[in-house]
């Protein structure tokens, strides 16, 4: 693949779900990941929803993350229509608080899967883990940028750790 090339597809119900969803991109550019991004509904625009899963399949996309709130059917209806690996973050966008979205996400028929992370911005960074960890299965560079990643986190740790510890008074 070359680099520019989408691997990631990340869709959204809604316009209003991309402050959330962007956190998904903000970790796959992180980790050199290609993807694109857009809107597209389950239950309004089923049409376009068809055409997105046909082009990525012959754009090389690889990996699909789908955030949608309330009944939350879009990443259900991408894992029908592919054999892509499917990650759904459900988002709070209905009284539930997400509680409604987590539920239809995780409760998939045997046999049409799809992962599912946590509700709002944390799923959605997970959701780019999680589709970054897929690919690199089959590609090395990847794989070292995701440990490269976890060794910065666990820098932060650490710092905080230290700041906290050097605060304590005895």
């Amino acid at each position: 693949m070359t680099p520019g090339e989408p691997r990631v597809g990340i869709l959204m119900g809604s316009a209003s779900d991309h402050a959330v969803m962007a956190e998904a991109g903000k970790v796959l550019d992180e980790l050199g990941v290609a993807y694109e991004m857009t809107v597209a509904s389950a239950h309004r625009t089923p049409d376009r929803v068809d055409a997105f899963v046909k082009a990525a399949e012959t754009k090389g996309i690889r990996v699909l993350v789908a955030g949608a709130g309330g009944a939350a059917h879009l990443a259900g209806v991408l894992a029908s229509k592919t054999t892509m690996p499917v990650i759904a973050v459900p988002l709070a966008s209905s009284p539930l608080a997400g509680f409604d979205a987590l539920l239809s996400s995780v409760q998939m028929p045997p046999g049409i899967p799809v992962a599912t992370v946590s509700v709002g911005p944390w799923g959605a960074r997970n959701a780019a883990i999680l589709a970054a960890q897929i690919l690199a299965t089959a590609d090395a560079g990847l794989r070292e940028r995701l440990a490269a990643y976890r060794k910065k986190l666990a820098a932060g740790v650490e710092k905080a750790a230290a700041e906290v510890e050097a605060k304590r008074t005895v």
